[in-house]
């Protein structure tokens, strides 16, 4: 859980990137979409660590761990390629690394239900499943972004 909080922190500075950097308004719409879901989710895992008083730990304030702790995880310089990019070289690397940061999300949750005994509470289960819909519904729609783009 508390990886979660750093893996969708991330997702949230990435969709921050928006608004200055694409003119496309579908591009906007769909980081709408993931800052909410992805904010409404934050503020559960949080009020879910803090009710069985588990820190959030110092991944949360600043990312500072290594980008292969958790799959999907931008590099730095990966990070800083997309603030450096702006119109459709934006958008291709924006859908491109959402993607990537989204099956890295894929394969927590793939991780989770793995190992033995975890993910058996409802409340854990019913998160990480709604997670998972979730992410594959908007990497479905963030591939058909991305092909139509190219055409």
């Amino acid at each position: 859980m508390q990886a979660m909080v750093a893996h969708h922190a991330q997702a949230l500075e990435m969709t921050g990137l928006l608004a200055s950097r694409s003119s496309r308004e579908e591009m906007r719409l769909l980081g709408r979409r993931i800052e909410l879901s992805q904010a409404d989710e934050i503020q559960l895992m949080r009020e879910w660590l803090s009710a069985r008083r588990v820190p959030l730990s110092s991944h949360d304030a600043n990312h500072a761990h290594p980008a292969t702790a958790m799959p999907g995880m931008l590099t730095a310089d990966e990070m800083r390629r997309l603030a450096d990019a702006t119109g459709g070289e934006f958008d291709r690397l924006f859908l491109e690394f959402m993607i990537k940061h989204h099956e890295g999300a894929l394969t927590m949750v793939d991780d989770l239900f793995a190992a033995a005994g975890a993910g058996q509470q409802s409340d854990i289960f019913t998160f990480a499943s709604e997670v998972d819909a979730d992410q594959r519904m908007e990497i479905d729609r963030m591939s058909t972004m991305l092909q139509e783009s190219r055409r």
